[in-house]
């Protein structure tokens, strides 16, 4: 029997319609722990390099963790691998909810979905029970109608992960949605889901987790939940959500906006967390098995849009939606965020993507005859909601933003490169790295691309808040770039891997130490294991992730920050005349791969620390 496991796959062949059921590989289970770790493992061996992210090579894998649907404190989240459409590499989304649990409750730990449908399909599961349906009739359908309509054709109650119109029409930012209002946002992966004509996944699932030590785990989830009601986090992500983050960006003066060319907003009283509880707020919400409300259910009270209801926008979205397009208007803000929702766009590309057309427009490199005469500038909130919707149904100027910011800068040229706010093609999210030094360590050397979920180090930085998931994560002083302290990002790096593989949310990394996190591992499974080997567990898994990088030909020189933060200060605000210093992330980044054990000149991890990692099978693809 297998403990904190089902034990079990399905592997689905879109292609000929077929569907296989397969052992779960203990041993990749043991060394790679499940959730993104597992699904890396099963993606760096099954799809080769050099393929078309949207063809029938690529591989679409979701997986759950050994902790996903337990009892344990946000045992909710699953992963999503898949060669991405936005960077041409290793692509990786995660998302909460009730999916994941109820998926890994159906009776499987994960599935692979393999090839190209003909036709449009959906693949329901009750119970162990797994068939592909037809969905020609849901193709053109919003996520929520989408779910809507599955759930009306049966009497148990479904959960349900879909894409939007934005999937099928491969926006390269797409994004697979649960729970209507939760999303596998980043790197395209909706998009991918669309190329195999793959509409939506439905699960019914009551099979029941079976854990090693029932009691001892019971006894550990309790304590879990001790230590979170006592934490001051937990008392202001319940009162405010993830938009409490805006007031601490703010004040250090790294508050994205008018695409980065400012730090701090005219508007952001407008637009923060008190701004939104006094105006859309309606209740806190959150994902399965969690105890902190962190989520916002919303309604539009006034206006245009008054009685529009949904879930959002979180700190991210309010930021990339709002402010980076000079946009104060929080109606118009949330109004997007729903339409992001329901079209199945990763909302922080969808809002750097705009925020990107917008200066293009204003600096003549997007003409009136380009958007069939639309006027796309800084501050209008209605011109966001309306670019929203082109994105999704590739309508006018909206065909050319769905390829998102890299490949238009390319198309465009003029210059425009230089602002076009990416990291190997993934759209930055809302912190402004000139104004926490690592942060930019941090964008560079994520695998997925400019990424702040991979190692959270704007949570010490930002917000001056120390994860116990690791030994040390203090930043002495933020505004200045310290190529010592590139430890603390690695450390974080690893340690918030291991929890993306348990399944559980990154959150819990700020709130419990390591020990209390492994000793849930422990009696799930079963499997004796300390601390040592849960933090090299984490460094195996970010090295494999940085292979499947390497061998689509990703290296050293694609670390690097966009022009506008190594060339422009910031023009005012608390971070006044701060930059990311060219030179001194050099420095950050020999720093960074001494510590990780990867060449200085090439950025590949050496043979000695794969050897190290038991990853010496990677030597011939990485070395020859």
């Amino acid at each position: 029997m297998s403990y904190g496991f089902m034990g079990q796959l399905l592997r689905v062949d879109l292609t000929n319609h077929t569907i296989t059921v397969e052992e779960i590989n203990q041993t990749w289970a043991k060394q790679y722990l499940g959730g993104t770790g597992l699904a890396t493992k099963y993606f760096y061996e099954e799809v080769p390099s050099g393929i078309d992210p949207l063809g029938p090579e690529n591989k679409l894998i979701f997986m759950t963790g050994p902790l996903t649907g337990t009892a344990s404190a946000s045992a909710s989240r699953y992963s999503v691998v898949a060669k991405s459409p936005q960077t041409n590499l290793w692509g990786q989304a995660n998302s909460g909810g009730s999916f994941g649990p109820v998926l890994k409750k159906s009776g499987y730990d994960g599935i692979i979905f393999e090839g190209v449908s003909p036709t449009p399909v959906a693949l329901q599961i009750i119970d162990g029970k797994a068939e592909l349906l037809d969905a020609s009739h849901l193709w053109g359908k919003t996520v929520p109608d989408t779910e809507d309509a599955l759930q009306d054709s049966i009497s148990q109650k479904l959960t349900v992960a879909a894409i939007g119109q934005a999937g099928e029409n491969l926006v390269t930012y797409a994004a697979i949605m649960n729970n209507k209002h939760r999303a596998a946002g980043r790197c395209g992966l909706g998009a991918v889901m669309g190329s195999k004509k793959l509409k939506a996944i439905a699960c019914v699932g009551s099979q029941p987790v079976q854990l090693a030590d029932k009691k001892g785990f019971h006894d550990a989830a309790t304590k879990q939940f001790d230590l979170i009601d006592e934490s001051m986090l937990k008392v202001g992500f319940d009162a405010f959500g993830t938009n409490m983050v805006a007031d601490f960006v703010h004040v250090r003066g790294g508050y994205p906006t008018m695409n980065w060319q400012q730090g701090v907003f005219d508007g952001i009283d407008d637009v923060n967390a008190q701004a939104i509880m006094d105006t859309v707020f309606v209740e806190g919400t959150r994902c399965f098995a969690c105890p902190i409300t962190c989520g916002r259910g919303t309604e539009i009270k006034e206006g245009k849009w008054k009685g529009d209801k949904g879930e959002g926008p979180e700190y991210e979205s309010t930021n990339t939606l709002g402010s980076m397009c000079g946009v104060s208007d929080i109606n118009a803000i949330t109004k997007s965020n729903y339409l992001c929702n329901e079209y199945g766009l990763d909302t922080i590309s969808t809002g750097a993507t705009i925020a990107f057309a917008m200066e293009c427009f204003e600096k003549g490199i997007i003409t009136k005859e380009q958007t069939d005469g639309l006027e796309i500038t800084f501050g209008d909130g209605d011109m966001v909601v309306a670019l929203v919707k082109k994105i999704a149904i590739r309508e006018g100027i909206g065909d050319l933003l769905a390829k998102g910011t890299k490949a238009v800068a390319e198309k465009l040229g003029q210059g425009s490169e230089k602002f076009a706010m990416h990291v190997k093609g993934l759209e930055l999210p809302a912190y402004d790295s000139r104004a926490a030094k690592i942060t930019g360590l941090g964008y560079v050397t994520a695998n997925r691309g400019g990424d702040h979920m991979t190692g959270y180090i704007q949570g010490p930085t930002f917000m001056d808040i120390p994860f116990l998931i690791v030994d040390d994560s203090s930043i002495r002083d933020p505004f200045q770039a310290n190529p010592e302290e590139a430890h603390v990002l690695v450390d974080m790096e690893n340690a918030l891997t291991v929890l993306d593989a348990f399944g559980g949310c990154k959150f819990m990394g700020m709130l419990l130490p390591a020990d209390e996190l492994l000793d849930l591992y422990v009696k799930a499974t079963g499997w004796s294991t300390t601390v040592e080997d849960f933090r090299k567990a984490g460094e195996r898994i970010y090295n494999l992730t940085r292979a499947a990088c390497v061998r689509e030909g990703a290296s050293r020189e694609d670390d690097v920050l966009p022009e506008r933060l190594m060339a422009q200060p910031i023009p005012g605000g608390p971070a006044e005349g701060m930059v990311n210093d060219p030179e001194m992330l050099e420095l950050m980044k020999d720093a960074y791969y001494d510590f990780r054990g990867w060449d200085s000149a090439t950025g590949i991890p050496t043979q000695e620390k794969l050897r190290e990692l038991d990853l010496e099978d990677l030597i011939p693809d990485l070395w020859g």
